[in-house]
């Protein structure tokens, strides 16, 4: 029985830890969208000003 409830409670940390691991990654999805549209943006008005 103690191993039963030691698992459930391990298993309920982890998948804690998973949504606050997905939440990282898609804030860090989104930042890497922006940083790449300004980048070409950039590379964008390089070329239009030659």
């Amino acid at each position: 029985m103690k191993n039963l409830l030691f698992y459930l409670l391990a298993g309920m940390f982890m998948f804690q830890s998973c949504s606050a691991v997905e939440a990282v990654f898609k804030a860090g999805m989104w930042w890497a969208f922006f940083l790449v549209g300004i980048a070409l943006l950039g590379v964008f008005l390089l070329l239009r000003r030659k």
